[in-house]
């Protein structure tokens, strides 16, 4: 395996140094033009990059302190799938303002009564003339409260096995009998939402793709969840990082107790062999081949470095850590409850964001396929071990990996 990136000179780092040094404050619709926000998307959305182009441009982007529009349920989850199975007006009107940031997207899959049962959703979407009208609910919507637009699946036939009645939609969220609540963490934040359907009325011309085609789409949609090929911050993607708390420690100087000595040399130890993990999936991507089990090792051992991250960020504030808030400077709450990158102060590690983070840390060995299923996946298909009595029993890898992840 080769672990490095390419090299300084490297035409495609080139190419990217030149476009950032002639458009130093890129707006979000100047990076979507240039297929930087989503490389792996196709023309003329994105560049049809690889895996290693990504890479470059995600380290490019990064040394330039530049920020991409986020958006991720657009351009990780919605878009690819519009992309696949959309109208040509509706990649015309929704794929340039997902990318560039301006209108907010959110995902409207799962339900309180679905479990990890995807298909057994019961919100309904009957067909009425030039429209479709929605009755149901749907739970765990991340920033439904801040989107413009989401991607719902609904059942729009109850007579046919539970795969085969589902349509996908592109479901605006301003529309009459659309109710947000959001559900508060005990972190304070609240980027969970329930959202309710009463009597909405949906244009038939946001189906995408076919009638009663939906679980195949939303297997595109599930598929093309953007993991980031950058190391990424230990919050499942978002806040910092632990080579960023590393270097906040050096910024603020030596650690003189032994323990907390000890415990940022393990935050270290783990940071370098997640990204010689990642590499190492990248490799096989490379190559053709799938992850494999090395994407529930990852998965396992990133959540729990997310969690020793911010205790050893909380043990290192001390008491402050319990006087900080949501409220202060640095983090939106009104954003979408992600967690801030921390900001230089006059103290590296003042920043409500390792508070926060602590809290939210707690969710990240259950979220997208909890540490219970991936130990079970790796004790069987990389130990060896019998099978488990449980519901991935007789599942292929793939089957496995959506019911851990809830899908």
């Amino acid at each position: 395996m080769d672990f490095q990136l390419p090299a300084d000179d490297d035409p495609r780092r080139i190419a990217v140094r030149e476009w950032l040094s002639m458009h130093p404050n890129p707006t979000g619709r100047e990076l979507a033009e240039a297929g930087y926000v989503a490389p792996h998307w196709p023309a003329p959305w994105g560049l049809g990059a690889d895996p290693i182009h990504q890479l470059i441009i995600d380290d490019e982007v990064a040394r330039a302190h530049v920020q991409l529009p986020m958006n991720p349920m657009g351009t990780g989850w919605g878009g690819p799938t519009i992309v696949v199975g959309g109208t040509q007006e509706q990649k015309d009107r929704y794929l340039w303002p997902m990318l560039a940031g301006e209108e907010f997207w959110c995902q409207l899959f799962s339900e309180p009564g679905a479990g990890s049962d995807l298909a057994n959703l019961g919100t309904r979407a009957v067909l009425d003339g030039d429209e479709f009208v929605v009755n149901g609910q749907k739970i765990w919507t991340t920033s439904a409260e801040h989107a413009d637009f989401g991607i719902l699946i609904a059942r729009t036939d109850p007579d046919v096995p539970k795969h085969k009645g589902i349509s996908y939609f592109i479901c605006p969220m301003n529309l009459p009998g659309i109710e947000v609540r959001t559900i508060t963490e005990m972190s304070g934040g609240h980027h969970f939402c329930e959202v309710f359907f009463t009597d909405v009325r949906l244009p038939a011309a946001n189906l995408v793709g076919r009638l009663h085609d939906g679980w195949r789409l939303a297997k595109v949609t599930l598929g093309n969840e953007r993991v980031s090929l950058s190391t990424g911050g230990v919050l499942w993607g978002n806040g910092p990082t632990g080579l960023e708390l590393i270097q906040q420690l050096q910024a603020a100087g030596s650690l003189t107790d032994p323990q907390l000595r000890q415990e940022a040399a393990k935050v270290y130890t783990e940071h370098v062999l997640l990204d010689l993990i990642r590499i190492r999936t990248l490799s096989a991507t490379l190559k053709g081949q799938e992850p494999g089990p090395e994407a529930s090792i990852r998965k396992l051992l990133a959540d729990e470095h997310g969690q020793h991250v911010m205790s050893l960020a909380r043990a290192l504030v001390g008491a402050d850590a319990m006087l900080m808030s949501v409220e202060r400077d640095g983090y939106d709450a009104e954003r979408d409850g992600r967690l801030m990158t921390p900001q230089q102060s006059a103290d590296p590690l003042d920043h409500p964001s390792w508070y926060h983070g602590f809290m939210f840390s707690q969710a990240l060995t259950i979220g997208g396929g909890t540490f219970a299923v991936q130990r079970n996946i790796i004790g069987e298909r990389v130990l060896g071990l019998p099978r488990d009595e449980d519901v991935t029993l007789g599942m292929s890898w793939h089957e496995a990996q959506r019911v851990g992840s809830g899908r």
